[in-house]
């Protein structure tokens, strides 16, 4: 009898001891769960608190109004929002590294972020260019919306990619002045053996038309055109070259500006720096330079016509159209530059497709919205 007790209590035992066991090895998974969640939320907390010091490096001059000044405002902005965890000290041309050293220094983690314009790099990345400004191309709002909805922004980033770094539009001046002039421009012949400083896809169309076109920073544009180094230059319009002087230099104030019709900004990150960030920083430095992208184009916009008519009437600036035939030439070498590029890089052309056939489409809709109403408003 009492082996038969002993047998009819052993599953319940059993069962005890397993309950016992599962409970335990419940215990410990929760508490390791609960101990790798708090080691989580301790290294999250260490990087909210965590302050990133950045620097980057311009191309332009040091506050230069509209270009510099937004640069450093838009470390403000980040600074602001991120409360002081992410703080960038911005380096004018020449402060850290030379103008156009600006593209490598961030490519290399020298700087982790760099401000300046994309056609300045068509050395490295011929498609670049397109991402900057292109002769008879589009307009600063066509130019935000290819980019933004029109699958720019994707190309832009595919190919700065190989360089380690992130692009973003961070500025536009709208459309340009044609540039300064020491004589008049009455025909095409005029620009043959003209040394201008005009970069990009417009310093091409100039070599094609006979002249030659000089690559130089903003800081060297005065002295270079006072001492006849060159013989005309662009700068960007009435605003900025009023600031740089260029009046003192040059007589002849030429529009429209054919080679830069909405000249687009570039914000330089070092991708290894960005994607070391947390995530709300990241998104923090996204918006601010989509902010900063609008607030460029306002602050021209407002202050170009001021300027201009300080040019003209203080000092005595002579403005011009530039002749219809000249700038039929101008648009017809264009074709013949952008049909070449095309046939040599394989990049080029596609990054060319996708602006050519966003800039046709709005172009549809712009002849009945934007340039009809301009149409009707100067009507009598």
């Amino acid at each position: 009898m009492k082996t038969h007790t002993i047998n009819r209590s052993m599953p319940i035992v059993i069962l005890g001891l397993i309950a016992i066991i599962v409970t335990m090895v419940a215990y410990y998974v929760s508490s390791a769960a609960m101990q790798q969640q708090r080691t989580k939320q301790v290294l999250a907390e260490q990087q909210t608190e965590q302050v990133y010091h950045w620097k980057m490096v311009t191309t332009w001059p040091k506050n230069f109004p509209g270009l510099g000044t937004s640069a450093e405002l838009l470390a403000q902005w980040i600074d602001q929002a991120s409360d002081g965890r992410l703080q960038i000290t911005v380096y004018g041309a020449g402060e850290m590294v030379p103008a156009l050293q600006v593209f490598d220094t961030v490519s290399q983690g020298t700087a982790e972020m760099g401000h300046g314009a994309a056609y300045y790099w068509k050395g490295k990345i011929p498609a670049a260019q397109f991402f900057s400004s292109v002769p008879f191309g589009m307009t600063a709002q066509e130019m935000n919306a290819w980019l933004h909805y029109g699958g720019g922004m994707e190309l832009w980033r595919e190919i700065y990619q190989p360089f380690n770094l992130i692009p973003m539009a961070a500025g536009n001046t709208g459309v340009q002045m044609a540039g300064w002039f020491n004589r008049e421009i009455n025909s095409i012949e005029d620009l043959q053996g003209l040394k201008m400083r005009i970069p990009g896809l417009g310093g091409e169309i100039l070599n094609r038309a006979g002249g030659t076109a000089v690559n130089l920073p903003g800081g060297e544009i005065f002295t270079s055109l006072q001492t006849g180094v060159i013989d005309a230059t662009e700068w960007v319009g009435p605003y900025n070259d009023l600031s740089f002087g260029l009046y003192k230099t040059a007589k002849y104030y030429y529009y429209p500006g054919w080679h830069e019709p909405g000249s687009t900004l570039e914000l330089l990150v070092n991708k290894q720096a960005f994607d070391a960030l947390p995530q709300d920083l990241q998104h923090i430095v996204t918006v601010a330079t989509r902010a900063i992208n609008q607030d460029m184009l306002d602050q021209y916009t407002a202050l170009n016509n001021q300027a201009l008519n300080e040019l003209v009437n203080q000092h005595g600036v002579i403005v011009k159209p530039l002749p219809d035939d000249v700038i039929a030439s101008l648009r017809e070498i264009s074709a013949e530059v952008f049909a070449e590029l095309i046939a040599e890089d394989p990049q080029t052309a596609e990054v060319y497709r996708s602006f050519k056939q966003f800039a046709d489409s709005v172009k549809d809709y712009h002849q009945i919205s934007e340039q009809a109403y301009l149409n009707a408003r100067e009507q009598q």
